[in-house]
């Protein structure tokens, strides 16, 4: 096997599908979040599996946290890291039962979630009625990158 180097002309480019999402991944503002298929919504183009293969593979560099699940539950393997940003955003979360595995709160979904309309993330009230719950947003309508 060849030498690794540090030389760019030797990586492998960014596959364009990925460079999207990583795209809208630095749009969401912080202490807000988007689900894989949120964003696949907002690109006109994959699904949730596809967001999260690229956010997999590419998203080290971005705020990986803002990316999430639709049920709220932290990424596995990352949970305290991510629980960290979070804290240090304010992004809104609920407490987490005394059931629930390790005790970790969930992100509030009603309240984090961003439609992808303004930048400023202002979290407002608690019942999700502020704007922040996608409910019949069509995300595809909003600016393609």
């Amino acid at each position: 096997m060849g030498r690794m180097t540090n030389d760019e002309s030797d990586a492998p480019a960014l596959p364009v599908y990925a460079e999207r999402v990583l795209e809208v991944a630095e749009l969401i503002p912080p202490g807000r979040v988007m689900t894989y298929g949120d964003v696949a919504e907002w690109l006109g183009d994959g699904g949730p599996r596809q967001v999260g293969r690229a956010m997999a593979l590419y998203g080290g560099a971005v705020p990986w946290w803002r990316v999430v699940r639709s049920d709220g539950a932290f990424l596995p393997g990352h949970e305290l890291r991510a629980l960290d940003h979070y804290r240090e955003e304010g992004t809104p979360l609920r407490a987490a039962g005394r059931a629930a595995e390790g005790h970790l709160p969930r992100l509030d979904m009603k309240r984090a979630r961003w439609d992808g309309g303004g930048t400023d993330g202002t979290v407002t009230g608690d019942s999700g009625t502020d704007g922040t719950d996608l409910g019949g947003t069509d995300l595809g309508e909003k600016a393609h990158i």
